[in-house]
């Protein structure tokens, strides 16, 4: 887990890259390939990470804040980043679901109800963010951060 401001950034980037990845495959495939190009799909990847980026820049504090409230034994770290998780994730499908409501009306169009399309988003976002937060962005963004990231806490040592 991060333990400063720039940690925590670039953790938040690399946490925002793979769930923008693994949810715009997803709601591709959910929505159909036939006007995919990998033009069209660069750019909306890049304008969903920057708007997926803020949006988790706002969140994170308020989720954080929500997990560490919930009674749960604290001291163990994977017991946070679950609750964290549990926090964040319906945080972010809620504000997300409306990005691609928006994208989705101004692309293809919406047949019937606004309502009742977000409230179908939200949950057919939610069934894949979560475990691929859970099992594959989390953990692989954490070994990413303390592979590349953070210093070793171990002394270097020196070969007499």
């Amino acid at each position: 887990m991060p333990s400063n401001k720039k940690e925590g950034i670039i953790f938040g980037l690399f946490m925002c890259f793979g769930m923008v990845l693994i949810m715009s495959v997803y709601n591709t495939a959910l929505h159909g390939f036939s006007s995919f190009t990998v033009r069209s799909a660069v750019i909306q990847f890049v304008v969903t990470f920057i708007v997926a980026f803020i949006a988790e820049s706002v969140v994170e504090p308020k989720a954080s804040k929500i997990a560490l409230s919930l009674p749960y034994d604290k001291s163990k770290e994977i017991n946070f980043i679950v609750a964290l998780a549990f926090c964040m994730v319906p945080m972010m499908v809620l504000i997300m679901s409306v990005y691609g409501v928006i994208l989705t009306a101004l692309l293809t169009g919406i047949e019937g109800s606004i309502f009742t399309t977000y409230l179908k988003t939200v949950g057919l976002n939610l069934i894949v963010a979560l475990p691929s937060q859970l099992l594959i962005v989390g953990p692989i963004s954490r070994w990413l951060l303390v592979k590349f990231v953070k210093p070793s806490t171990q002394k270097p040592q020196l070969n007499a």
